[in-house]
């Protein structure tokens, strides 16, 4: 059982640079696994391949051999840097919690979302706020894998304490595989089962 990329090559059009060729990584549901890489080198880029929000050249994504969906709950399951830019800003954030399932109250105890944020648009919040709604959605699902692109980098540091707090607990709970990048060594190193340096991949 584990999230693969499996021989995957990427490179936006336009003559853009060749990201990753014939790139290979492997994350059992017990890891949690830290990409490594200069600002440009193509973290995120990765971090949205194997959540199947792009798709590769070549090769493929798998979830214990299986192709990501194309419609449905995916397994993977990515929490963006923005994320005003997971959100719909027409829709009041109840709703949008609504669209995840039933999230359980525990988990919007233990991630701090007040009673009176659920009533407001995402405009309305600070992107610490809107952080916590999109682990909430995110956790919610009960994915088999949980993508991590810097969701703490703009956050106070009490903020990203409690989001990071909340989120190693529900995967060591779920049983999830974490695949994260993070603008903190120190908090990579403390994290990380193991790190994957991505700098010479192309």
């Amino acid at each position: 059982m584990a999230l693969e990329a499996c021989g995957i090559t990427f490179g936006y059009p336009q003559g853009g640079p060749v990201l990753y060729r014939d790139f290979s990584l492997s994350v059992e549901p017990s890891e949690r696994v830290a990409l490594d890489a200069p600002s440009g080198a193509g973290k995120t880029t990765l971090c949205r391949l194997l959540a199947g929000y792009e798709r590769p050249l070549s090769g493929h994504v798998a979830v214990d051999g299986e192709p990501l969906p194309k419609r449905g709950v995916c397994p993977v399951q990515l929490i963006g840097q923005h994320p005003e830019h997971a959100l719909d800003p027409r829709m009041r954030m109840e709703l949008s919690l609504r669209e995840a399932g039933e999230v359980p109250a525990d988990a919007i105890d233990a991630l701090g979302i007040k009673g009176e944020w659920l009533r407001r648009f995402p405009h309305e919040l600070s992107g610490g706020e809107l952080q916590r709604f999109c682990i909430a959605r995110a956790v919610a699902v009960h994915p088999r894998y949980l993508i991590a692109d810097e969701i703490s980098t703009m956050l106070d540091a009490v903020t990203q304490a409690e989001i990071w707090r909340y989120l190693l607990e529900a995967v060591a709970r779920e049983g999830m595989g974490l695949v994260f990048v993070s603008h903190s060594p120190d908090r990579a190193a403390r994290i990380a089962t193991r790190s994957v340096d991505l700098s010479a991949q192309a």
